[in-house]
């Protein structure tokens, strides 16, 4: 599959609800296949990578502490409730 591009819209609203919250956030490219790119034939996309101790990705080493996950997913619904009550252009 090609690369997909996210959408500027769904980056901006995750770096927002991200601020809000008061967690830090960074643009990351990422050159590993995800559904994502699958995801992109239906509409906008955007991904929220959250830290895995030591860097550590794509491995069954790989492990997110608790606290991480759970950040993740807030960002995940402000970023939703965000885009819900904003129109899209």
């Amino acid at each position: 599959l090609a690369p997909a591009p996210t959408d500027s819209r769904i980056r901006s609203s995750m770096a927002e609800a991200a601020k809000e919250l008061g967690l830090t956030s960074k643009m990351m490219p990422s050159g590993a296949g995800h559904d994502a790119q699958s995801m992109a034939r239906l509409g906008p996309i955007g991904m929220i990578f959250i830290p895995s101790v030591g860097g550590i990705s794509h491995s069954p080493r790989e492990f997110s502490r608790p606290e991480e996950i759970a950040n993740g997913a807030n960002v995940l619904l402000h970023t939703l409730l965000k885009l819900d009550r904003t129109k899209p252009g």
